[in-house]
């Protein structure tokens, strides 16, 4: 049985004294472009034009997740909506260059994306379509003079979505940040405040021991590689962490038991991972090709 690390304990300390005294680390910027979604009906088209003029007058790159009845102006001096110019705009195969949002879970991320010209030209449209519904996806882009952002760039920068649902998931369904009782503003703070630094605890005790907890068997390479004898343990993620400190403030069970399966779990995800690995290189090949 894989012991758990004896320094994860004094990881949570340190960090806990980190947070909780006067020499606060200092603040990480998010990378100079940005991604937003704005999706309630009625409010949306108000709140995109307030965060695209804030934003602009900061001379803040973004890439904004607008609505298909957002309107561009393009190059020819045209107004459309922006499903109305992919249907008129985007119509050949070659239009669409096949491109990776970033790494899951279970592998690569892969996509359709178009990039559109607009009449401004700090101001282009990033269009993405799902490669199996052909469900799409809008993004309006603004890189202000003097600033380089490819379509890579601007492609990873919408993906990010990914990773920010993920962390309010997480909150919610490990941490209880949806689930406060209170009606008072300095009472739901508390709530919120609490959560969060409880999130953040254990997804630095997370990235700190990622290189060190990852075991599992090196990845396929082909459709038809047999699978691993031992597929190892996956990294420990911030829902063991968090099992792992509650189990060992409860104490309820006996000695070695959130240990045994912890290790259960972690292994049978590798050799999930694994076969799901392998079943998606005949695809992404066919992606890429």
């Amino acid at each position: 049985m894989a012991e758990v690390p004896r320094e994860l304990y004094a990881y949570i300390h340190r960090i806990t004294a980190t947070l909780g005294g006067d020499d606060l680390p200092a603040p990480v910027f998010a990378p100079v472009v940005h991604e937003h979604d704005f999706q309630a009906p009625g409010v949306a088209e108000r709140t995109a034009a307030n965060a695209i003029q804030f934003l602009e007058e900061q001379g803040q790159a973004y890439v904004l997740r607008v609505a298909s009845n957002f309107i561009l102006t393009l190059t020819a001096g045209t107004a459309m909506t922006c499903a109305d110019a992919v249907r008129k705009l985007l119509t050949r195969k070659r239009d669409w260059e096949v491109r990776s949002a970033g790494r899951g879970s279970k592998g690569e991320r892969w996509y359709a994306w178009a990039w559109l010209a607009t009449a401004s030209p700090k101001h282009t449209v990033l269009v993405r379509r799902h490669l199996k519904t052909g469900e799409l996806a809008f993004h309006y882009c603004f890189v202000p003079d003097g600033q380089l952002a490819p379509k890579a760039r601007l492609i990873r920068a919408a993906g990010l979505r990914w990773p920010v649902e993920e962390s309010f998931q997480l909150g919610k369904g490990c941490f209880g940040l949806d689930q406060c009782q209170a009606r008072l503003y300095t009472a739901v703070l508390r709530h919120i405040v609490l959560v969060m630094a409880a999130l953040a605890v254990c997804a630095v005790t997370a990235a700190q021991l990622r290189e060190r907890t990852d075991t599992q068997a090196a990845p396929p390479v082909r459709p038809g590689d047999a699978p691993p004898a031992d597929p190892g343990l996956i990294p420990l993620s911030v829902r063991e962490i968090r099992r792992l400190l509650a189990a060992e403030l409860s104490r309820s069970k006996p000695p070695g038991h959130a240990a045994r399966w912890l290790e259960w779990r972690r292994r049978h995800q590798a050799r999930s991972r694994w076969f799901h690995k392998r079943a998606r290189l005949e695809r992404n090949y066919a992606l890429v090709s």
